[in-house]
Formats: structure tokens, C-alpha cells, sequence
């Protein structure tokens, strides 16, 4: 892949706030986040799990991201993915604490990067959800009540002419220093 090809993958990805209902098949769900978990995490920890949710499932899923108005379209998502924070290894751990860190964050942060460019690369487009209930969530999920959820995932496909929004970003300029 070249750069410019790469270029292309991010600007065709975007966030996607409405989907067809059409369920995501298993196959390239398992594609999708086989492809996302080659991301790197600190000293090799990779701490998370996935949970993938389909079909009628995602019914008494998408409740416990929606509120205030907020993600009505995750009804509608062919597949929900939870990340969840999982066990980092005794390196990551102590390297952390040497620099007052928890590197957990940064590799559940690189890990979705991947799994919605995977998602994209798929023909499937997403939307990182930041609301939840996370209580609720690991009800609906059958996972301890502890358990960390940082992000949510809502993958499917965009309706006939879904719009390709223009990308707003601050220039390089503002955003690159070079020493």
C-alpha cells in the first residue's frame, strides 16, 4: 500500500451516523478485528478483548449506548463490537508506573484506530460511540460488573448515498512542530 493509498483509506473513513439495518457477516466481522489486533500495544501486552454483538442481540445492546438523543442509529448497526480493557502484562505495568502512566488507554486507543480503518478497508463504515451506560452495557453483555468499556463500535453499511463529508481538520501548520 502506498501512502497516497492509505491517504485515500483515511479520508473514505468517517463516522457513520446511519446504517441499513444489513447484518455484518460473521466472516468479515472476524476479518475485521483479525486485522485489528496486529495493532501494537506496550511491551506486547495487548490488553483488551472484543465482544461482538449481531443480530437480535444488538436489540438489547443499542439501548445501553443511546440516551439524551444520543446514537439513535446504533439500533440500526449490523454488528456492535465492545472494547474492553483487559489484564496489561508485568512490563507494561512497571514501565507505566516508572513514567506515571497507564499505557492501557493508549493501546485501546490504537486498537480502534485499527478496527475502524480494517472496518473502511472492508467496505463497512462505523462509528466510535462514546456514550454508554457502562453498568447496563456489561449486563447486556453477560460480562462482570467491573469491567471496563471504553469504546463501542457500531459497523454496517451506510444507506444509498450516505454523504462522503469533507474533512475538517487543523492545517499542519497549526498542529506540527519539527525540532
Amino acid at each position: 500500500m502506498t501512502l497516497d493509498e492509505l491517504r485515500e483509506l483515511f479520508l473514505r473513513r468517517q463516522s457513520c451516523r446511519a446504517f441499513t439495518g444489513a447484518p455484518v457477516p460473521r466472516a468479515v466481522l472476524e476479518e475485521i478485528c483479525s486485522a485489528a489486533l496486529l495493532a501494537p500495544s506496550a511491551c506486547n501486552a495487548q490488553p483488551w478483548k472484543l465482544v461482538a454483538v449481531t443480530g437480535d442481540r444488538i436489540g438489547s445492546v443499542a439501548p445501553c449506548v443511546q440516551g439524551m438523543g444520543m446514537n439513535k442509529f446504533a439500533s440500526d448497526a449490523g454488528a456492535l463490537i465492545a472494547v474492553c480493557a483487559g489484564k496489561s502484562n508485568a512490563s507494561a505495568k512497571a514501565g507505566g508506573k516508572m513514567v506515571g502512566t497507564d499505557f492501557t488507554a493508549n493501546d485501546l486507543g490504537i486498537l480502534t484506530a485499527h478496527l475502524v480503518l480494517a472496518a473502511e478497508a472492508a467496505g463497512v463504515q462505523s462509528c466510535i460511540l462514546g456514550w454508554r451506560s457502562r453498568k447496563k452495557l456489561c449486563a447486556a453483555l453477560g460480562l462482570p460488573e467491573k469491567t471496563e468499556i471504553p469504546v463501542i463500535i457500531a459497523l454496517g453499511y451506510a444507506p444509498e448515498g450516505y454523504e462522503l463529508r469533507p474533512k475538517k481538520r487543523k492545517s499542519l501548520e497549526e498542529t506540527l512542530t519539527v525540532l
